[in-house]
């Protein structure tokens, strides 16, 4: 036992209350013994339930369709997202610039984000073409289940850069025990070879079969031999799908210029790349505390803030 766990324990056990997630690091979140009682499954109903009735209430700006496919889908492509003269400047724009970096390595894979901070914005004005789109503005709340400006920034992932073992994002994974957000405008085509993402159609939804495997996993995420499961990201193999009547993945090898936005509690993965490729992207993320009853307002998204909160994931790129 922790030598400390009498004064930590308040905190633990005001955790249960937020997002974290690790079974490692909070002896509650981690206890096979409280989670087959039920923790860990009583946390995912409860964060379900809470998103969803966030979500109601900004489901009246999202487009009908978009709206119904993300329902049943979890994920969402929309082609030709800005006008094409409107996404040519983005594209001008974006590969002219030059500003800070921070660069992580997953395996083979490197990643780099550049924060898409006030400083990069006014060197590239047609981002607020994107950012201001009435579509992508609904569409991201709706999904995250806030209405809360998410965190941008460009990315770039290179795979097959190193003599090293798979990147971890290949295997199949849930983000996180609750629903949450990441998008991606991709600036270049996407072609299969280069390591498209891939999404589990309809693993966002919390079925009977989706709830007991959480429990079932949650009794020795701990324990486990996976470093990433055991952080809260539970891994998830292709074969087990059918048993939870779900169907093989979806790869989204997409042109230019296509909006992809998924709610990162379905199960995804970044594809094999069959060669050293480049992929440049507008990345988005959004994730806030899952039991929190207000959908608006929230103090990490005031100015000044919310720049440190880019900043901080960019410096603990891991942590997402």
């Amino acid at each position: 036992m922790h030598v400390l766990a009498p004064l930590l324990a308040p905190f633990w056990f005001a955790q249960l209350f937020t997002g974290a997630k690790s079974f490692v690091d909070n002896p509650l979140i981690g206890s096979p013994r409280l989670n087959a009682l039920g923790l860990h499954a009583g946390r995912v109903r409860m964060a379900q339930a809470m998103t969803a009735r966030r979500r109601k209430g900004l489901a009246a700006a999202v487009d009908p369709v978009h709206r119904a496919t993300f329902d049943r889908d979890g994920v969402v492509e929309i082609r030709d997202f800005l006008p094409a003269a409107a996404f040519r400047d983005l594209q001008e724009q974006i590969f002219a610039y030059r500003g800070p970096a921070r660069e992580m390595v997953q395996g083979d894979t490197i990643t780099r984000r550049l924060a898409l901070d006030p400083a990069a914005r006014r060197a590239i004005p047609a981002f607020e073409t994107f950012r201001r789109d009435p579509r992508w503005q609904a569409l991201a709340r709706y999904v995250a289940g806030f209405d809360i400006e998410p965190l941008l920034y460009l990315q770039s992932i290179l795979p097959q850069r190193h003599d090293a073992p798979p990147d971890p994002q290949l295997a199949f994974h849930a983000d996180t025990f609750y629903p949450a957000m990441k998008a991606w405008l991709f600036l270049e085509d996407v072609p299969v070879e280069t390591g498209p993402f891939a999404y589990v159609k309809g693993s966002h939804r919390l079925t009977p079969q989706r709830l007991a495997w959480e429990k079932q996993r949650s009794l020795a995420a701990r324990d486990g031999d996976c470093r990433l499961s055991a952080r809260g990201s539970l891994r998830i193999d292709v074969s087990e799908l059918e048993a939870m009547d779900l169907p093989q993945p979806s790869v989204f090898s997409v042109p230019a210029n296509t909006l992809l936005i998924a709610d990162t509690f379905g199960f995804h993965a970044r594809s094999p790349a069959s060669v050293p490729a480049t992929r440049v992207e507008i990345w988005a993320y959004g994730r806030r505390n899952p039991f929190r009853l207000a959908r608006g307002w929230d103090m990490w998204s005031l100015p000044g803030l919310a720049e440190g909160s880019v900043r901080d994931v960019l410096q603990n790129p891991l942590r997402i």
